[in-house]
């Protein structure tokens, strides 16, 4: 017979912490810093608009 642990992956998944999400982010922002953004711009950006110009980079060193 299989356990609950088998049969249920949600008891054993890992939960997400604010603490790595925070780190996420930060590298993000330094990526694209990075790539010649500038920083003032890069502060007033919400992390779902650095991700969504993170997803073509040559697009980011193109238009600086």
């Amino acid at each position: 017979m299989a356990s609950t642990i088998f049969r249920n992956k949600n008891n054993v998944r890992p939960k997400k912490t604010g603490t790595a999400k925070r780190q996420r982010i930060k590298v993000q922002r330094n990526r694209l810093i990075g790539l010649g953004v500038s920083e003032e711009s890069v502060d007033k950006m919400t992390p779902k608009e650095i991700r969504e110009m993170l997803k073509y980079p040559a697009k980011v060193v193109a238009s600086n």
